[in-house]
């Protein structure tokens, strides 16, 4: 979605794949020429394909596994595969429904109750089986599928962009997702930032890969396993810098200056941030040393000195993604560079969107708030709840960190301008309005934007947009965070079901957002839909609860706290989360109940 972001790895796809693709088009034509079809819906065809019949994964010996990226694609032909994904409220559990649409006409299928429990995918949908050379069976483990993975077109003629969004959203919190594979397109069916790494020796394998057969039975898909040969090869990081560093004393590498700016993570903030196409870097890769390519990490909680699930003191993890990568210590910030797109070891689809453009000037004319739709402000209950000395290894201090969310759930965006006057250090904010062509017909002052040079943040906040409360059992004010100016940015999909919902939003990570310290105007937007993730983890952002008696509270997270912005509704503002804190002064703990069906802390 960048200018400079990649196309889907169709390069993956070989051409006994796209050959593949084309008999299953031909056949599906077939079946729709059958006299007993006319009167028959329209559903697609699924069929599971191998881009290729070898591959090779590495397994780093200071970090031992292995990713099982082994290439292997959902087609969907004869039609779009959709599926709309929803919950009514966290009392109740998420139900998907399959969309099938013939023209001007839609009919929906729902899809056994639980079979999907989350947001993240349909869960045990690939079956991966590993033979060893001599023909044992090593391991055998069902994965999870999100419809919206890294894909690509298997034949020319199918739409050149996919609809779907990039990407299935695991923040605990997500009320409705739409996942798809675009007609003549191919999903990847590994797991990605979801999966697990496996323990496999260094040597030669074949992997069985198949739909299981609850999927097959209800989708139509073909029994037809893929086998590929794996060959998992063991490297070291130590060895090849070591290697590498002999090799640049002898010729300098040409990307090296790229391959730097790739791994300084939050950097530039030029509209564009880190290119999606940079490859995985590291501070030794600068020097001519190999960079080690990037394995999918786990997701984080929210709230740990991490690449943060949205905003925060550290770099930003792949844009528009409610999750992010976490590496065994700061120390390796450098092999740790957020790079985005489809490549080895990342395979969500994901892409960095550039920046909206601010007007050219600052509004003139009298300002007017007209009757025409306008943003649903709305906040998620906090979740990554734990117990930290700030970071900073304050003796005896004890802060309770979390993850913050507020969202839009329309039907209008939030626009919001910021202009500078020459040599002032705030940002006149004003907030837009559109009517139903998109022409803009009216703004409200809004406040104001301040700079906040902190490294890791180094861009432009709104202030005023929301605010964190620590309530005791009462619900009556305890502590506040002193965090209340932000940065807009579209991280989290929040509710893509929603009346006008974004599939595919633009600032969607803080290096595109939020400008620069000289930019003389800005232009911050949360898209509808959308939500934006804060990590609330240092002195000043966390509650101080050093000082406070055991016993219940309450986390509040408060959007549009001063009522600054217009929206549509600001009775759904609060939102609360219960938490119990326990334990002694320097070891606090926190228990975290389930919110209603939600149990994540």
């Amino acid at each position: 979605m960048m200018t400079r972001s990649p196309q889907a790895r169709t390069n993956r796809l070989t051409r006994p794949s796209i050959a593949v693709a084309a008999a299953v088009a031909v056949t599906a034509g077939v079946v729709a020429a059958a006299p007993d079809a006319k009167t028959a819906e329209p559903t697609p065809k699924l069929s599971l394909i191998a881009a290729t019949t070898s591959v090779t994964l590495d397994s780093w010996k200071e970090d031992p596994g292995v990713y099982l990226d082994l290439g292997t694609y959902l087609t969907s032909e004869n039609g779009a595969f959709e599926l709309k994904v929803t919950r009514k409220s966290y009392k109740d559990p998420v139900v998907a429904t399959q969309v099938l649409r013939n023209g001007k006409k839609t009919t929906t299928k729902a899809l056994p109750a639980g079979l999907v429990k989350d947001f993240s995918g349909l869960p045990d949908f690939a079956q991966i089986s590993v033979t060893d050379a001599a023909g044992k069976t090593v391991l055998k483990q069902t994965e999870a599928f999100c419809p919206n993975n890294a894909s690509g077109r298997i034949r020319p003629d199918a739409p050149a962009k996919s609809k779907y969004p990039q990407s299935c959203p695991v923040n605990p919190f997500t009320l409705g997702s739409v996942w798809g594979v675009e007609n003549g397109w191919a999903s990847n069916t590994y797991a990605g930032y979801y999966a697990k790494p496996v323990q496999l020796a260094a040597g030669t394998y074949t992997a069985k890969i198949s739909v299981t057969k609850k999927y097959r039975d209800l989708f139509g898909i073909a029994n037809k396993p893929r086998s590929v040969k794996v060959t998992v090869r063991e490297r070291s990081w130590e060895e090849e810098e070591s290697q590498g560093a002999d090799a640049s004393a002898r010729s300098a590498a040409p990307q090296s200056s790229k391959s730097a700016k790739s791994a300084a993570g939050h950097q530039g903030h030029d509209g564009h941030g880190q290119g999606a196409d940079a490859p995985a870097a590291s501070a030794h890769a600068a020097h001519g040393a190999p960079a080690r390519p990037e394995a999918p990490a786990a997701r984080t909680a929210g709230a740990t000195p991490t690449f943060n699930v949205g905003h925060g003191p550290y770099p930003p993890a792949p844009p528009a993604l409610p999750w992010a990568l976490k590496k065994e210590s700061l120390q390796r910030q450098a092999f740790s560079a957020a790079t985005v797109g489809d490549r080895p070891g990342q395979t969500d689809g994901s892409r960095q969107a550039p920046a909206a453009k601010p007007n050219a000037k600052r509004p003139t004319g009298k300002a007017t708030v007209p009757d025409v739709p306008k943003p649903d402000l709305r906040s998620l209950p906090a979740y990554g709840i734990t117990v930290s000395d700030g970071y900073e290894n304050v003796p005896g201090k004890d802060y309770l960190a979390f993850s913050a969310n507020v969202w839009n759930a329309g039907p209008a965006k939030l626009v919001v301008d910021g202009f500078r006057s020459p040599g002032k250090e705030l940002m006149d904010a004003y907030q837009y309005f559109y009517d139903a062509k998109g022409k803009q017909v009216g703004y409200t002052p809004t406040g104001t934007m301040e700079w906040d040079p902190r490294p890791g943040h180094e861009h432009w906040h709104f202030t005023d947009f929301a605010s964190y409360r620590l309530l005791k059992a009462d619900k009556k004010e305890s502590v506040r965070s002193g965090k209340e100016a932000f940065c807009l940015a579209n991280t989290d999909a929040v509710d893509y079901t929603v009346k006008n919902a974004n599939w595919h939003p633009d600032n969607t990570d803080l290096s595109t957002a939020c400008g620069q310290e000289n930019s003389i105007s800005v232009r911050e937007v949360l898209d509808v839909g959308s939500g934006d993730t804060y990590t609330q983890d240092l002195p000043g952002q966390s509650f101080d609860i050093t000082g406070l008696p055991n016993g219940t509270y309450y986390i509040q997270v408060l959007a549009n706290p001063e009522n600054r912005l217009k929206e549509t509704n600001y009775k759904n503002n609060s939102a609360l989360r219960k938490v119990v804190l326990g334990g002694k002064k320097g070891a606090r703990t926190v228990k975290v109940p389930a919110h209603h069906l939600v149990n994540a802390n």
